[in-house]
């Protein structure tokens, strides 16, 4: 319990900072939601009429004090453009990004793991050099321009998948749907894996339990997957969670590319419309949940290593 008394803390410490800093930035941008709302020929009195019905005339401490007592009862208010409630647009948005993040990580994992297995086995082999090779050039380059090279090549020229996303028919034109943007995520995130777990993996191949495995004639399959994966699988676990809640910020980029309908282009949309509120809906989702990913994977530590839940007893 006490440790998640100090998760709450934190997580209450961080929601005020960055909905905080996003509300100023946002405020702190040339021309606002009325200027956006009233357009090139609405003039300066529909300006001053829309500033004064949306509060944009108050301090922005105002502002951000009577936002964040609405959201504190569960109200994160309604897009000055439509008028459409925070809560529905995330509600229908939400599901399609969480399903492309999971994508996008079971992807990198699928390929990662037994690459970095294999690497691992053979330390400085032909396959290890190239491996670490392609990883380090996959890491230089951005999600944007993986976007735009594999719709050039896959939709565009192949035609093998589409160009831009459409309501899904069944789970498996869900899949064939999202492929091209959760490679791209994926791509970055292969190489992190695969340079992380092949590092740990050859550091656990050379403990002294390991030595006394290959000494009672086990095989080394059985010992790489039953001894050797699970110590080796910490710092991968951590990055894994670290970056699902990063991920979300970087599908912001790629979601407005391949026109898929989620939190990230959801966000974006609002930001280039001087839309703040949504904007500060979706940054309260973000955090949440990048905190919440966090906790549990303190939590998963407790179940892969005995040693954290008896000291964790003890304390």
């Amino acid at each position: 319990m006490r440790f998640v008394r100090k998760k709450i803390v934190q997580l209450v410490i961080v929601l005020l900072a960055v909905t905080f800093l996003s509300f100023l930035m946002l405020n702190l941008l040339p021309g606002n939601t009325a200027q956006v709302i009233c357009g090139i020929g609405g003039g300066q009195e529909c300006v001053d009429q829309k500033t004064q019905e949306l509060g944009l005339d108050k301090p922005i401490p105002v502002r951000y004090v009577q936002w964040l007592g609405n959201a504190a009862t569960g109200d994160l208010g309604s897009s000055a453009r439509n008028q459409q409630p925070v809560w529905e647009a995330i509600g229908q948005r939400l599901p399609v990004t969480l399903e492309l993040l999971i994508y996008s990580q079971a992807i990198a994992l699928l390929v990662s793991i037994p690459l970095a297995i294999i690497a691992s086995q053979r330390p400085g082999s032909i396959f290890d050099r190239l491996t670490t090779s392609i990883a380090f050039g996959l890491l230089s380059i951005p999600n944007f321009v993986i976007a735009l090279v594999l719709a050039l090549i896959f939709a565009v020229n192949l035609k093998w998948f589409p160009a831009t996303y459409s309501q899904p028919t069944s789970f498996l034109d869900l899949l064939y749907q999202l492929f091209l943007p959760a490679l791209t995520l994926a791509v970055a995130e292969m190489a992190v894996y695969l340079r992380l777990l092949r590092t740990d993996l050859i550091a656990t191949l050379q403990e002294d339990y390991i030595t006394m495995a290959k000494a009672k004639g086990l095989t080394n399959r059985r010992i790489v997957l039953r001894h050797a994966m699970r110590p080796s699988m910490f710092s991968l676990i951590t990055v894994i969670g670290l970056n699902f809640g990063r991920l979300i910020g970087g599908t912001f980029i790629v979601e407005f590319i391949f026109s898929i309908n989620g939190l990230g282009k959801y966000t974006v949309d609002g930001i280039l419309g001087r839309d703040y509120i949504p904007v500060q809906g979706a940054v309260v989702v973000i955090v949440v949940g990048y905190v919440l990913i966090n906790f549990a994977v303190d939590m998963l530590y407790a179940v892969l290593d005995p040693r954290i839940r008896h000291a964790r007893a003890i304390a």
